[in-house]
């Protein structure tokens, strides 16, 4: 009977192409997308999950701001680790990690860089679960001087040869350390909010660098350590949490601890002083939603398609059942012809999938595979897309077994109204889905481009930030002259406009910044609960990123207080009560035990992070230190020369003076925009699966009309016979079309406007939701929907009656 069913179910998808075409890659489309769109959010919801990862918590400051505490800081203090363990028994132990985003390290004659690294305490394996390959997890960080390398990291460095108890020299601040290879750990997955490739023995920087004693000693002063709180798994987190807010254990009512799941750091925290670039679980949230709204699209079309094809079958129907067909065999039959209808579409969907992961790869710039290794995080949304295709099979299968035999053999079959209701509710359904994606579009897209147009207060356009690691000098004075003399070659080529030094520019990250609290005004007024943000440069630095000043100039090279200069932005004096910028010029500050900060300039806002964070209060410092050696190239003689050339006589000018260093580079525009790269990959994404849906709708809507027009022929020629024109029979057959868009478009705009304004909470500077991007949807999407009828009822509207009452 099984294999009657899958032949007669055969036939029938092969004599009915057109619908069988449009149900089957309207599925497969349907189906691709999501599975896609899931991968990605699959992804981005497994950061940090690894054995014993529920029990394992983040301690991050709240800073007092007004009269409510604000999440201010992902960075703690040495001490916070060891108090919190003494002051609450449901802390069993914890690990400080100090970031280094990059280190040098020299074996033998090379000198390379490697990213990613720590400080860590002894208990890092005994809180981060990931595979140590050798070494005893209880010792590789016990003793100081001793570093834990990644698989990677170590076959970069020794190669087949056992990097066991082998030494290594790394510099950091100038100062050299011989450590010592305890331990081989596996590469961390790229789904680890905090990466490390080597770990070097929290104990090590007591006697590292010169300032490494004082850091080392437990104090409530430099809260520069990300700090990780292993729980008893009896522990109740909530109650915890609510616990140590209360507690002050620093003492300091202007600031409190507090801690987070690290499950949950990637998606919903974003604070300053991240380790990485998070993600956002508002946008991932959007992403499902589309996701699902795609899938269930294509779906809609079936039903509606097959709920309209079963009017055609209904003489089908009514011969098989007076010829002894049960109604339960009808339904087997039309759902054998749905099952091996999605499971064609299915077969397409993966190959879709396989096709297009690369591209999909590239613009979400992630490395997404489908595969046995994610089979169980998958293997919910495969139930859901099987139960949704029975779902959808059911109802044109009891539809089509519904149908009385009588009726059907005389042909006196006709859409019931609540028929009717049903297939019109689903179209509808599917022009508000398709309206609210082509509004969230426009905003999505608009607002990138607002975020791009956007004047940031400041010109990056051809300027390079250099910086390496000198390992061979020996004081900073030594280190400093050299790049006085580095500056000045630089200055003689003929594409260099001009060089500064700054230890931070816009678009770097907030690791270049200090942060810190307790300021005291010129006119005495302290200022204890407001956090203000500092780096030092040096006097040429914003003439060559062109930052403008409104009062005051830039700080005097020759001046005796040249170590006590400072230039302010609007922002600070706005949060710290001054009306005009010429009331705080040559006036004295008082922070970080110096009361003599003498204010040089006030400078025009500039957007340090771009336009998704807030503007921050700055105190821009004099000091000789170097960090990044900024290079403006000139337009045209760069352009001569060429770019590539440019940067290599800087590179070799760098290495005649540093040749023993390492050297990379960066263009500014380039740092800068790279802050919305996640938000320009999420706009890609949301244009292209809208194209999809809309080609999903569309196509579920042309097979529609297809059978509209079948049904109507005789009519459309009666009404022809007695004298009604081209435009008529256009208008009769196209009107209803335009009504349900209307419905929808007034169903799709609040929907849309609520959920656009939630996703652009996400930024601190936002484009408008205006008037016209409802209009441009809603118009568009009846132009879709026009284009889609149309051709086929215009053929219906110039088509000869006779053909059509012939059989009359």
């Amino acid at each position: 009977m099984f294999k009657l069913f899958l032949k007669i179910a055969t036939r029938y998808l092969l004599k009915n192409k057109l619908y069988s075409f449009i149900n089957i890659f309207g599925l497969a489309i349907g189906i691709a997308s999501f599975v896609l769109i899931m991968l990605y959010v699959n992804y981005e919801r497994s950061y940090d999950k690894f054995e014993g990862s529920e029990y394992v918590y983040r301690a991050y400051m709240d800073y007092l701001e007004g009269d409510t505490f604000v999440a201010g800081d992902a960075q703690t203090y040495n001490l916070t680790g060891p108090s919190l363990q003494k002051e609450f028994p449901e802390v069993l132990d914890y690990v400080r990690l100090f970031y280094f985003e990059k280190m040098t390290f020299q074996l033998g004659d090379r000198i390379l860089e490697q990213p990613l690294g720590s400080l860590a305490d002894p208990s890092y394996f005994n809180i981060f679960k990931y595979p140590l390959l050798k070494g005893e997890k209880k010792d590789v960080l016990s003793q100081p001087y001793s570093i834990v390398l990644s698989e990677s990291f170590a076959q970069k460095l020794f190669g087949s040869e056992d990097p066991m108890q082998k030494t290594i020299s790394a510099f950091r601040d100038g100062e050299k350390a011989t450590l010592t290879v305890t331990g081989v750990m596996a590469d961390m997955p790229k789904t680890a909010h905090y990466r490390n490739s080597f770990l070097i023995s929290y104990e090590t920087e007591k006697t590292w660098t010169e300032w490494g004693p004082r850091a080392h000693e437990l104090n409530w002063n430099a809260n520069n350590y990300y700090t990780f709180l292993k729980l008893d798994p009896n522990a109740n987190a909530a109650l915890l949490r609510q616990k140590i807010i209360d507690s002050d254990i620093e003492e300091d009512t202007e600031e409190q601890h507090n801690i987070e799941p690290i499950e949950d750091i990637h998606l919903y925290s974003d604070k300053p002083y991240e380790v990485s670039a998070n993600g956002s679980v508002t946008r991932i949230k959007f992403l499902t939603a589309i996701a699902f709204i795609i899938l269930i699209l294509s779906w809609l079309n079936y039903v509606n398609l097959s709920a309209t094809k079963s009017m055609e079958r209904a003489k089908e129907a009514g011969i098989r059942k007076v010829s002894g067909a049960q109604k339960s065999q009808l339904v087997i039959q039309s759902l054998i012809e749905s099952i091996l209808l999605n499971i064609i579409a299915i077969t397409i969907s993966l190959i879709l999938v396989a096709i297009l992961l690369p591209l999909y790869n590239n613009i979400t710039g992630k490395e997404l595979s489908l595969g046995l290794s994610n089979f169980s995080t998958f293997l919910p949304y495969l139930l859901f897309i099987l139960l949704g295709m029975i779902v959808a099979g059911l109802y044109p299968a009891i539809l089509l077994s519904s149908y009385s035999p009588a009726k059907a053999l005389k042909g006196k079959i006709q859409t019931s109204s609540q028929g009717l209701a049903i297939r019109k509710g689903l179209l509808v359904t599917q022009f508000l889905a398709t309206i609210v994606l082509l509004i969230g579009t426009i905003v999505v897209t608009k607002q990138i481009n607002f975020l791009e147009s956007q004047p940031i207060g400041t010109n990056l356009n051809q300027v390079i930030a250099l910086k390496g690691e000198v390992v061979t000098a020996k004081a900073d004075s030594l280190l400093i002259n050299d790049f006085k003399v580095l500056e000045s070659e630089l200055e003689k080529l003929p594409f260099v406009e001009s060089v500064a030094i700054a230890q931070s520019y816009p678009g770097d990250s907030f690791d270049n910044l200090s942060s810190t609290r307790g300021l005291t005004l010129p006119n005495g007024k302290q200022e204890n609960d407001k956090i203000f943000y500092t780096y030092h440069v040096q006097p040429d630095y914003f003439d060559l990123v062109d930052i403008e000043f409104l009062a005051g100039s830039t700080f005097l090279p020759s001046s005796d207080r040249e170590g006590s200069q400072v230039v302010v932005n609007e922002t600070f004096l706005k949060n710290m009560g001054f009306s005009s910028p010429e009331d705080i010029i040559n006036k004295n500050l008082e922070f970080w035990g110096n009361n003599e900060w003498k204010v040089m300039g006030v400078i025009k806002d500039y957007y340090h992070f771009g336009l998704k964070s807030p503007l921050l209060p700055m105190i821009i410092r004099y000091q000789k230190d170097v960090n990044n050696l900024l290079v403006k190239l000139d337009p045209a003689a760069a352009s001569v020369s060429g770019f590539e050339s440019s940067i290599a006589q800087i590179k070799s000018d760098w290495i005649r003076i540093f040749p023993q260093s390492t050297f990379n580079y960066t263009f500014l525009d380039q740092k800068f925009e790279a802050q919305y790269k996640e938000d320009k990959a999420f706009g890609s994404a949301f244009q292209i699966f809208t194209v999809l849906a809309i080609l999903i709708a569309s196509m579920g809507l042309f097979g529609l009309t297809s059978y509209t027009v079948v049904q109507r022929k005789k009519e459309i020629g009666i009404r022809k016979v007695n004298g009604a024109s081209i435009p008529q029979v256009l208008t009769l057959l196209n009107k209803d079309f335009v009504k349900w868009v209307a419905l929808a478009f007034v169903f799709a705009v609040p929907i849309s406007w609520y959920a656009m304004n939630k996703w652009l909470e996400g930024f601190a500077y936002k484009t408008t939701i205006s008037w016209w991007v409802f209009v441009l949807a809603g118009v568009s999407a009846l132009l879709i929907a026009l284009l889609t009828v149309s051709w086929q009822s215009f053929q219906a509207a110039v088509a000869n009656p006779v053909d059509s009452l012939r059989d009359e």
